[in-house]
């Protein structure tokens, strides 16, 4: 049985993997920031813990946008 889970979850990093390079492929492709702002968006749900912050640091300067706030109290 724990092989099966080995190989299930091996599948789904894989796959992961996949999705986030060909996400990031798609991202240098973008021309507007709110497309480019999107795609992150997606690469931070498919991967929490990915480094956008590099990411953001990658893309060309007219794409580079500040990250929306979150929804925290201001005092």
């Amino acid at each position: 049985m724990a092989y099966i889970e080995r190989k299930n979850e091996l599948k789904r990093r894989r796959h992961r993997r996949w999705k986030i390079r060909k996400l990031r492929a798609k991202l240098l492709q973008c021309k507007e920031p709110q497309e480019a702002e999107a795609i992150l968006q997606k690469i931070k749900k498919l991967s929490p813990l990915y480094p956008l912050d590099w990411l953001r640091q990658q893309l060309p300067p007219h794409l580079r946008q500040a990250p929306a706030p979150t929804g925290g109290a201001a005092t």
